[in-house]
């Protein structure tokens, strides 16, 4: 999918329903995390749960990046080249925040 495509806001792949979804799985992670405090888990399992509810909470902020991105250079006339540089630059922050 190209960069000047008129990609509103949200886009169909990353619609503002997808990420209040990803958003209630992450809330029942965090609420999930809380439950496991009051039983008195143990460190290593608690950690488990709060590095993958990070990670689910940075795959939203890296969907939200992608989409403004994309929104915001919709209306710049980019090279093929530029477009190219742009997409890559998101893949990588994609992949870093991961």
């Amino acid at each position: 999918m190209g960069i000047r495509t008129g990609v509103p806001a949200l886009d169909c792949t990353h619609s503002k329903e997808a990420l209040i979804r990803r958003l209630k799985k992450i809330e029942g992670q965090v609420k999930g995390i809380q439950k496991m405090i009051n039983d008195d888990k143990g460190c290593l399992d608690l950690l488990v749960q709060v590095a993958a509810a990070r990670a689910a909470i940075n795959r939203v902020g890296t969907l939200i990046i992608m989409n403004h991105t994309r929104k915001c250079l919709s209306e710049v006339p980019l090279t093929d080249e530029q477009e190219k540089a742009v997409e890559e630059l998101v893949d990588v922050l994609a992949k870093f925040t991961k």
